[in-house]
Parts: structure tokens; sequence; C-alpha cells
């Protein structure tokens, strides 16, 4: 059962963002004092990427392991209100897949990086992985 009135949960699930995430911040300030230029939320691609290398037809989704549901250990299903969050989420995962094979048609690289690997001691191999993905694309 949830832990929170109704109330307080509804304040907790209005202030999730949706852009400009912690997570997607840190991976675009890594990448800029890097030296890649970028676009950010591209309404004209599908999904609108979070982050979008036009010089090297690369996308990046930044994505939270609760919402995208990532096999790890921050995922968990909820325990309250079950049959709405497994719809929301099945759906979300669901519309990643469908977005991100309609980019690989249009030619575009698609690259996903999870919450959990921007934390502690993951976080410096990964943005360095994902700084070489991107600049082998060229």
């Amino acid at each position: 059962m949830d832990n929170r009135t109704p109330a307080e949960r509804h304040l907790n699930m209005s202030n999730i963002r949706s852009k400009d995430t912690k997570p997607e911040e840190m991976v675009r300030k890594y990448l800029f004092s890097r030296g890649l230029r970028y676009r950010k939320n591209d309404k004209r691609l599908p999904g609108k990427p979070d982050i979008v290398f036009p010089k090297y037809h690369t996308v990046v989704f930044v994505n939270g392991c609760f919402w995208h549901h990532h096999n790890c250990d921050r995922f968990k299903w909820p325990k309250s209100n079950i049959d709405y969050w497994r719809n929301k989420i099945d759906r979300n995962v669901d519309r990643d897949r469908q977005n991100a094979d309609l980019l690989r048609k249009k030619g575009w690289k698609v690259i996903t990086v999870w919450e959990c690997q921007l934390k502690g001691t993951l976080r410096e191999s990964t943005l360095n992985t994902l700084y070489n993905d991107i600049i082998s694309a060229q």
C-alpha cells in the first residue's frame, strides 16, 4: 500500500519532469565539455530524443529506470494501483521501442543511457563510452 496521502502523492508526481532532468543535464554537460554540440528534444524526430547530434547522425535517450522499466535494482513495480502502473510503464516501453525503430529506419544511431549507469563508480566509464560511441558514428 502507498505510504503517502493522495495529496502528497499528487504533489510528488507533479514535480517529476519529462525533460531537463538531472541525469540529462549531467550527460549534456559532460558531452559539451568534450566539444560536442547538440540539439535538445528535437520535435522533428520520433520520440523527441533528449540529445540529438546531427553531425554524427546520433540520438541519445537518457531514461529513468522506473519510467522505462530497466532491468536493474532501481526498478520495482509499485504496490498500489498495480493495473494502472503496469499499463503505463508497458506503454512507455512499447513507445520507446517503436521510436527507436523509426529512428534507425531513418538512418539514425540510437543510444540509450540509463539513470543507474550515471550513479557512483559507473558514471565516468558510462560517459566515456557514450562519447566514444557518438564520435565513432561519423
